[in-house]
Formats: C-alpha cells, sequence, structure tokens
C-alpha cells in the first residue's frame, strides 16, 4: 500500500489486548515468508477477514 493512502490510527488498548496482538505478531512472523511483520500490517489483516465474514453473513441475512 502507498504510504499516501495509510492514516495513523491512535487507540488506547489494555496491557491484555496489547499482549495478545504481540503474539499474534510473533506467530505471523514465524509462520509466514513475507518478511518482517508489524503490528499495523497484522490489524489489517484481521480487520479485512473481519470485515469480509461480515458481508458475508449480512448477504446470508437477506
Amino acid at each position: 500500500m502507498n504510504e499516501a493512502q495509510r492514516i495513523q490510527l491512535n487507540v488506547r488498548v489494555s496491557r491484555e489486548t496489547s499482549d495478545k496482538l504481540d503474539e499474534i505478531v510473533e506467530y505471523y512472523q514465524e509462520n509466514t515468508k513475507i518478511g518482517r511483520i508489524y503490528k499495523g500490517d497484522v490489524l489489517t489483516d484481521i480487520i479485512e477477514k473481519s470485515y469480509e465474514i461480515m458481508l458475508k453473513q449480512k448477504r446470508l441475512n437477506r
């Protein structure tokens, strides 16, 4: 993604949630072959997958 298309989100989460995100980032780093993984990459992946699931559920509910 082009840097001009990115925005910065500043959010507050619990320490537990932050620790879980660190663990997920570590898992992605160890189990993917795309190089360095960042928290933003993991959050983007999670949000995109969740969004796809939401759209499928919406279509099923029509």
